[in-house]
C-alpha cells in the first residue's frame, strides 16, 4: 500500500497508515487466510462475507476523517478489523459500536477485537430489520461496510450534526457530510460489497 503524504512531507505516515500499522490485519483473518494478510484483496471470513480489501478500507477511513474522542458506529463489523481500526483512531476517550448480523461473526469478531485491548470498542448482534443502534445515537461518524440500494434514512437519523457517514450506495462510495442541518453528498468511485440487509 502506498504511504500517504502528510503536510507535504513524503514518507510520513498519516493517521490511517498509523492505524493499519497498530492493528495488523492477520489477527482478524481465519487461520487459513493469515498468510495472505498482506494481499490487497478481500479475503473470506465465512458466512459469504469478506475481510475487505485494505486499499478500500483505507479509502473509507480517510473519507470518514475520524478524530480522537469521537463516537463511531461501524455497520457490518464482520471480523472486527474495521472496528479495531476505528478504535485506534478514536483513542480511549472515544467509543466505537460495531454491529453485525451473523451471530458467529459477532462472537469471532468480538474475540478478535477483545484481543487488541481496545475496551472502548464493542461488537454487538444487529437486530433484524433495524439498521445501526438507534438508542445509542447520535454518532459523530458512521461507517458502513455493505452496499445499500439507496441512502438509508435510518442511518441518517443516527448521524450527529456535525457528522460524516461513509457508505457504498448502489456500488458507489458515498460520503455524507452533515453541518448545520445540511447534508452535502459526494461520490468517490465504484466498489463491490455484500448487500446491506
Amino acid at each position: 500500500m502506498e504511504r500517504a503524504v502528510v503536510e507535504g512531507i513524503p514518507g510520513v505516515m498519516d493517521r490511517v497508515d498509523a492505524a493499519f500499522a497498530a492493528v495488523p490485519r492477520a489477527g482478524f483473518l481465519p487461520r487459513a487466510e493469515r498468510a495472505r494478510a498482506g494481499d490487497d484483496a478481500p479475503l473470506p471470513i465465512g458466512h459469504r462475507q469478506t475481510n475487505s480489501q485494505p486499499r478500500t478500507v483505507a479509502a473509507m477511513l480517510r473519507l470518514l476523517e475520524v478524530v480522537a474522542g469521537q463516537r463511531v458506529l461501524d455497520v457490518g463489523a464482520g471480523s472486527g478489523w474495521t472496528t479495531a481500526l476505528l478504535a485506534h483512531l478514536t483513542g480511549p476517550e472515544g467509543e466505537v459500536v460495531g454491529v453485525e448480523l451473523e451471530p458467529d461473526l459477532v462472537r469471532w469478531g468480538g474475540a478478535n477485537l477483545a484481543a487488541t485491548g481496545r475496551r472502548w470498542a464493542t461488537i454487538r448482534l444487529a437486530r433484524k430489520g433495524e439498521l445501526g443502534v438507534p438508542e445509542r445515537a447520535p454518532y459523530d461518524r458512521i461507517l458502513v461496510s455493505a452496499d445499500a440500494g439507496e441512502l438509508p434514512r435510518a442511518l441518517l437519523d443516527q448521524l450527529a450534526d456535525p457528522g460524516r457517514l461513509v457508505i457504498p450506495v448502489a456500488g458507489t462510495m458515498t460520503l455524507v457530510v452533515r453541518e448545520q442541518a445540511y447534508d452535502a453528498v459526494s461520490h468517490h468511485g465504484s466498489y463491490r460489497f455484500v448487500p446491506l440487509r
